[in-house]
């Protein structure tokens, strides 16, 4: 379970292909903190330690969550969002995130404003919506929706998550890790199972 506030920004120093999976090896500020077998968010998606060597780190990624998650574009130099699992008894400064990606968006637009940056973003799935003012996940970031609509939202990005996540790096076209609220999809999955039964 994670909060989507990230704490640090990785980077993609070594990648092995195994059969149909990837081995990433990254470098971060916490690595000496981390344990084998701990899950990590990466963008968002929950990823396993499963090999530690001085300042690095390995963990590897699936071909399934390879085909659902941007990861397949990730390439050496590649910085990345990281957000290790919430500790119980802590303040919940994000929102509920489970570090499972629900789907890919693309970047449509992105509009300085002036120090801050308003971000737009499409997605193609029909099984999930938005809500002004509801929570979505970038990239592993727990951001406010700002401008809802079908298949897409906006995002209004602070200066000083600008800053200190990847977001920074971002261009119209590139593809993004989307996970929806919880409670959204537990809703949005009861009405469609009410109104397929009617």
């Amino acid at each position: 379970m994670f909060t989507g506030i990230i704490e640090a920004v990785g980077v993609i120093e070594k990648m092995e292909i195994r059969g149909g999976n990837i081995d990433f090896t990254l470098t971060c500020p916490f690595t000496q903190e981390l344990k084998i077998d701990q899950s990590l968010a990466h963008n968002g998606c929950c990823l396993t330690v499963v090999n530690i060597q001085d300042d690095r780190y390995v963990v590897t990624a699936i071909n399934e969550t390879l085909e659902k998650t941007s990861l397949s574009q990730w390439e050496i130099g590649t910085e990345v969002n990281l957000e290790r699992c919430v500790k119980m008894g802590g303040r919940l400064d994000g929102h509920i995130v489970q570090g499972h990606v629900d789907t890919t968006g693309k970047v449509v637009s992105i509009e300085n404003k002036d120090g801050s940056y308003f971000i737009t973003i499409s997605y193609e799935s029909d099984d999930f919506v938005t809500v002004p003012q509801g929570s979505i996940t970038v990239n592993g970031i727990s951001l406010t929706v700002a401008k809802s609509e079908n298949s897409g939202f906006s995002v209004a990005i602070i200066p000083y998550t600008w800053e200190f996540t990847n977001m920074k790096h971002l261009q119209i076209g590139d593809k993004v890790n989307l996970e929806f609220d919880v409670i959204g999809k537990y809703i949005a999955t009861i009405i469609k199972k009410q109104i397929g039964n009617e």
